[in-house]
């Protein structure tokens, strides 16, 4: 059996038009002779609705997080009256999963707290939804499939809002209830993100979590290949946005692409990789609206590239911390209280700079800042700024390349530059930057080492079709 597990993000299930482009998608695989496992996201901007929603119950405003729900309820029911010949059952199941998240909403403006549980239970109801309307999709365009509720086969812990899976647990429930539907010979659907722990309580993975629950399956079903289906073509040089003669990554390895993901790239959730790692599985990265683009394939090993890196990353809103502390900074333990103090804080770095009396780190700039300054001016004068970014240019061993170090600075070389980290990774050479010339800086550096791209490791035939288009 050539088993393959198809994410497809919010955009990919948007609405009924984007429904059917998945539904095909998922037919020509069937028509190939392989067997889909499709996990779906929430309809795009759902997730972010259904937070305004709680966030304005917890003000107390309960008109205003009703209203939300019902805009919801109504493009939600409109896309199954669109998609299905007849809905009412489908519709029924709508209007029974709003009845819910409104009691849930209206508790919520009684209480006037948000906690993590509650928050992950209102979110949960955009793929718990957005699953059944797309499972009852395929069936009426003829796929054999069914809807399945993620939070019985993804386990986790109970970190509400950035749950730990267990693996063994997950692995054990694939067996038993997927594993016999896909025998079969049915197509499983199932919403990411959203999971629970062994109590049933429902529990997230994080934002961005659909792709993780995609490599989770794969890697417990010992999937062929994992795909994840977005809106861009694949893994880019830069972001088209910012160098519009950016190009597709036809490879890369798993070490890169976790890099990037980390880094800012906006196509994988981060710890995407790790599952499929752990099994050797390759993922796919594809785009549901040019589903003929061959995409970015992530291998476990990516041939050579005559380039000496395969992809520029950036990671904004960012804040430099510096401690000064002369008389402690060689006393044993000192940098084990600090990062005692970022663990109290549950504040993770990016990247750490030590001299003779100072460290310097960076962080997320976010609300707790004042407070994790406060704890570290305990032991040392400290200060910090935001508006920073983190430039991440990944590639294949870096550090065995003589004077790269001289070419990158060289290219940026009217920008300011903060901090700088090289050695740390044979594959990434990372730089801190205002966050307002980070554009310039990502445009500077892409044209000095992507003018002569590797035609094996790079679309290089789109940039010249584009050039004569033009």
């Amino acid at each position: 059996m050539s088993l393959v597990v198809m994410k497809f993000g919010g955009t990919s299930v948007e609405d009924p038009a984007a429904i059917t482009r998945t539904a095909a998608i998922v037919a020509g695989r069937v028509a190939l002779g392989k067997q889909p496992v499709v996990v779906v996201s929430a309809m795009a901007k759902v997730t972010d609705q259904l937070l305004r929603a709680a966030a304005a119950s917890e003000k107390g405003d309960r008109a205003a997080a009703l209203e939300i729900s019902a805009q919801l309820r109504q493009r939600h029911r409109e896309t199954a009256a669109q998609l299905l010949s007849n809905s009412t059952e489908l519709i029924e199941f709508i209007d029974q999963k709003f009845d819910s998240l409104d009691e849930v909403l209206r508790g919520l403006a009684a209480i006037l707290e948000l906690t993590p549980r509650i928050s992950d239970l209102i979110v949960s109801y955009g793929e718990r939804i957005s699953s059944r309307i797309v499972a009852a999709a395929f069936a009426e365009l003829g796929i054999n499939s069914i809807a399945v509720d993620a939070r019985e086969i993804v386990i986790t812990d109970s970190t509400f809002q950035k749950a730990v899976p267990q693996d063994a647990l997950i692995d054990k429930r694939a067996a038993e209830k997927l594993l016999p539907l896909i025998n079969q010979g049915q197509v499983p659907v199932m919403g990411g993100f959203i999971a629970a722990n062994e109590a049933g309580i429902t529990t997230t993975l994080g934002r961005g979590g659909s792709d993780f629950t995609g490599a989770l399956i794969g890697g417990a079903l010992e999937a062929e290949a994992i795909e994840i289906w977005t809106d861009v073509d694949g893994i880019m040089t830069a972001d088209p946005r910012v160098c519009p003669d950016a190009l597709r990554v036809k490879i890369i390895s798993f070490e890169e692409a976790a890099e990037l993901a980390y880094f800012g790239a906006k196509v994988l959730h981060p710890a995407t990789i790790l599952p499929a790692v752990k099994k050797n599985i390759p993922v796919l990265v594809l785009n549901s609206r040019n589903a003929a683009c061959e995409g970015t394939r992530i291998t476990s090993l990516a041939p050579r590239c005559r380039s000496p890196f395969k992809s520029i990353a950036v990671k904004k809103r960012l804040s430099i911390i510096d401690v000064v502390a002369s008389r402690m900074l060689m006393t044993h333990g000192y940098m084990k209280e600090i990062f005692t103090i970022f663990d109290k804080h549950k504040c993770a770095v990016d990247m750490v700079s030590t001299s003779e009396v100072s460290v310097s780190l960076t962080v997320d700039s976010n609300d707790n800042l004042p407070a994790l300054a406060a704890d570290l001016g305990q032991l040392a004068d400290v200060k910090y700024e935001g508006r920073k970014a983190l430039i991440c240019m990944v590639g294949d061993d870096i550090r065995g390349q003589s004077g790269m170090a001289a070419q990158v600075f060289s290219a940026i070389r009217h920008i300011n530059v903060r901090m700088i980290s090289q050695g740390a990774s044979e594959i990434n050479m990372s730089f801190m930057i205002d966050e307002d010339d980070a554009d310039e800086a990502v445009r500077s550096l892409h044209a000095t080492f992507f003018k002569d791209p590797d035609p094996a490791i790079f679309d290089v035939e789109a940039r010249r079709a584009n050039a004569l288009s033009s």
